[in-house]
């Protein structure tokens, strides 16, 4: 399968240590000749500063690169699904905040709305986690994640076992072709990545 044309919602929630990751993710969804990228941010995205991005200038940033307006009210992401404007969507950077709420059906994010809205359409969702607890409270809601139509995980790892133990982030490098998997409705294997 390849991306040409197809159109990605990229969901973007607040593990912010990982932003700088985030205008490659753009940078090589470009080079694979994707339609349209349509950035959405959770609300701690677009409220907080932090000492790796202000807010403003990330979220400048990423209407720069994506060319596209982001999507930051729960408003702006309902008609999604009901206008069929994007044919996957790539939640990366995922909290464990937004991987328990999406578990458990709380749609009550842009990120979420999003991803809420392509679901009813039978559409993919793509996770990269990234979440300091993936291997504690998180390593629940990644099972149930892992077991629901329609949800797959970029392949991920323990970041850093010696200092954060439960700490899990997803392998960047895998993103293209978990992508092209999940529009062919498979999980791309394996899940843990292997260093």
């Amino acid at each position: 399968m390849k991306l040409d044309n197809i159109n990605v919602g990229l969901g973007i929630t607040g593990s912010f240590c990982n932003f700088n990751n985030v205008a490659e993710v753009i940078n090589r969804l470009k080079e694979e000749n994707v339609g349209r990228i349509i950035p959405i941010i959770s609300d701690c995205v677009k409220l907080y500063d932090t000492r790796f991005y202000k807010a403003k200038e990330f979220k400048k940033m990423l209407e720069e690169y994506t060319n596209e307006k982001v999507i930051d009210t729960i408003v702006k992401a309902e008609p999604i699904g009901p206008k069929n404007l994007i044919d996957i969507m790539l939640i990366c950077p995922c909290t464990g905040n937004t991987l328990a709420k999406l578990a458990n059906g709380i749609t009550d994010t842009p990120v979420l709305m999003a991803t809420k809205s392509i679901l009813r359409n039978n559409k993919p969702v793509v996770i990269g986690v990234s979440t300091n607890d993936g291997l504690g409270k998180s390593l629940n809601n990644i099972a149930t994640l892992i077991d629901k139509k329609n949800h797959y995980f970029v392949p991920f790892s323990q970041d850093d076992y010696i200092a954060k133990p439960n700490s899990l982030v997803l392998e960047y490098y895998y993103i293209i072709d978990t992508l092209k998997e999940a529009l062919e409705f498979r999980q791309i294997q394996p899940v843990l990545a292997i260093k």
